[in-house]
């Protein structure tokens, strides 16, 4: 038999935990911390209804992502602001990968019952800190709440394609150019700094003490934890003619190979154009930059940089420098699990 939630007199503040409240209280609590809807905004109408009410000038793009304690995040390494900018920083990315402008949020999430109500605050504080950064005018237009022991975090993003077409990741052609915006490689050496120095003897994830860090890796650990997808510049690359394009979540090897197959074209990539890590930039996850394939004969638009080009054949293939590359990386949460436990 389940304990009954013992109630608290009174206003909950940030100590009172997700079982001492109502679900009335608990929204009431997520509302205060997202922004009322602009007269001039996409959202007709946010929270508070039976559903959001959005407006299109055109063609809407819908993606979802799930984030899990245990594969995805630990809550002993990331707070709950960085983890609220995380989950809107992910889905903003696949938004703008279409070339599409990000206009609205959907959050539902599964809370531990144990979990105090300042956890869920400082988590719609990064997730609306997240909104202001990548966009203009991004509102967290509604979702769910329940209880479950595993903290787990869906959040669906819309996007505006304005009238124009959705950029898609099997538009590749021989002869294009490949580019890339943003950095990749940081977020790996945050993870793997994180499972190397951040652990006790027995494998537990323990907290991060910021003054064990060098600069370099409080960088590198930053954008694991806070990843700056380059949200503004997919509606960028659409207008410049872009013949594809996607977001790079699990790694530039294994999206890179997901566009060469879905465009039926071989990509090359030219470790010389990847920075100073090209281990990492190749075999890395979760900085989510964009990758996309230009036109030979135009200028590649402000923010991205060549790292590559497209070929007609082997089909499906990806090369590095022109040869095979066999090392596997990138993210495969079917093929990861057993490792993301450690």
């Amino acid at each position: 038999m389940s304990e009954t939630p013992v109630r608290v007199a009174g206003a909950p503040d940030a100590a009172t935990p997700i079982s001492a409240v109502s679900e009335g209280e608990l929204l009431a609590w997520i509302t205060d911390r997202v922004p009322a809807v602009r007269s001039d905004s996409a959202t007709r109408l946010g929270i508070g209804d039976d559903a959001a009410v959005l407006r299109f000038g055109g063609d809407a793009v819908v993606t979802t992502d799930t984030l899990v304690h245990g594969p995805d995040f630990r809550m002993a390494w990331s707070d709950a602001s960085s983890l609220g900018w995380k989950a809107a920083a992910v889905n903003l990315a696949d938004v703008a990968a279409m070339g599409a402008r990000p206009t609205a949020l959907l959050v539902a999430l599964a809370l531990p019952a144990a979990l105090p109500l300042g956890w869920v605050g400082d988590f719609y504080n990064g997730l609306v800190s997240a909104c202001v950064r990548f966009g203009d005018d991004i509102q967290v237009a509604g979702g769910d709440v329940t209880v479950s022991p595993t903290l787990t975090i869906a959040v669906t993003a819309l996007g505006d394609l304005r009238g124009a077409r959705a950029v898609l990741r099997s538009g590749a052609r021989a002869g294009d150019v490949v580019a890339l915006a943003g950095e990749q490689g940081p977020a790996a050496r945050g993870l793997r700094l994180l499972f190397e120095r951040f652990r006790d003897a027995d494998g537990t994830p323990i907290g991060v003490d910021d003054a064990l860090l060098t600069d370099a890796e409080r960088f590198d650990l930053g954008r694991q934890l806070r990843p700056e997808p380059p949200v503004r510049l997919g509606e960028r690359a659409a207008a410049a003619g872009a013949h594809a394009l996607m977001d790079v979540s699990d790694g530039l090897m294994m999206d890179a190979r997901r566009m060469a197959r879905a465009s039926r074209v071989r990509i090359d990539v030219e470790t010389a154009l990847l920075g100073e890590d090209p281990a990492a930039a190749l075999a890395g996850g979760e900085d989510h930059t964009l990758l996309a394939a230009f036109p030979a004969d135009i200028a590649l638009p402000e923010g991205f940089r060549r790292i590559g080009r497209v070929y007609g054949a082997p089909v499906g293939e990806v090369t590095v420098d022109g040869n095979a590359y066999d090392a596997r990386g990138g993210w495969d949460p079917y093929q990861d699990w057993d490792a993301a436990q450690g």
